[in-house]
């Protein structure tokens, strides 16, 4: 099922949805009252989230274009977001114009952009998938329908984990990161960002409870917490680091500069 043919979705506004509260700090304009009133409060509290989601984009251009350069052609992409130029196919068929990338997210304000997202190269092919992280046999499934997960896939979940819980009755969100490279060929790559408290624990501790007064459920992890997502998976250079500090392009050097970015990287292949 594609963004093309997906059913119309109700967009729900008495609530904050973190794609749309992401859309806001990054200067977007699809996001609602609810959505900025949220973002507001946290920034109130956190003064690193407008640089961490710039930081994040960059992290996941430099990610997508190394595994790209690696030979990867395959992409799948959960928790998308609101389109951002440049997006993650724009960056992929930038290297490899024949790479095939899928999206997935489970607001409807992305479904409502899919078309833009779907505008790739000639060669290659671009599609969107309406489903949620947890639903994996559906999301999997869709997915399949664009991408062969007997070859190489990149998956890629940029500042997605801390917004899952690790409750094995709740959403197990070891347990499922583990189904999803499990169902990756071997020399897949997985792509991760995820807020931290070891950076500027008092600041994001207001922040998580921001979000959680607004019924946003927000999980920032250690080091050990995040590297344990690459249990079984070979990192790449310079291994699990914020953000910034992720084989660093001139911009992100500059970026250093105005501060830390409570948020940690990685990249890993599965052997």
């Amino acid at each position: 099922m594609t963004g093309s043919d997906a059913a119309p979705a109700r967009v729900d506004t008495s609530r904050p949805h973190p794609a749309r509260v992401y859309d806001w700090w990054l200067g977007g304009k699809d996001n609602y009252p609810v959505d900025e009133e949220l973002a507001r409060r946290i920034l109130a509290v956190d003064g690193t989230v407008l640089r961490g989601a710039r930081a994040n984009r960059r992290f996941m251009h430099r990610a997508v274009r190394t595994v790209a350069e690696a030979g990867i052609r395959q992409f799948l992409d959960i928790g998308t977001g609101i389109p951002t130029e440049p997006n993650l196919h724009q960056v992929a068929q930038g290297v490899a114009p024949e790479a095939k990338v899928v999206y997935a997210d489970n607001d409807p304000i992305v479904l409502r952009h899919a078309q833009a997202l779907l505008h790739g190269s000639a060669e290659g092919s671009t599609d969107y998938v309406h489903a949620d992280v947890r639903d994996i046999d559906t999301l999997l499934g869709r997915a399949g329908e664009s991408l062969d997960f007997a070859e190489p896939v990149a998956l890629s979940l940029v500042a997605l984990t801390h917004y899952l819980d690790d409750d094995p009755d709740g959403d197990d969100v070891y347990g499922l990161l583990r189904k999803y490279v499990a169902a990756l060929a071997p020399g897949s790559h997985l792509i991760l960002s995820q807020v931290t408290p070891d950076l500027s624990p008092e600041v994001i501790e207001k922040a998580a409870n921001q979000f959680r007064r607004s019924g946003t459920p927000f999980f920032p992890r250690s080091l050990a917490g995040f590297s344990r997502f690459f249990d079984g998976l070979e990192l790449l250079g310079p291994g699990v680091i914020p953000v910034h500090g992720w084989r660093p392009e001139p911009a992100d050097v500059a970026a250093q500069a105005e501060g830390i970015v409570p948020v940690y990287a990685g990249v890993a292949r599965r052997p």
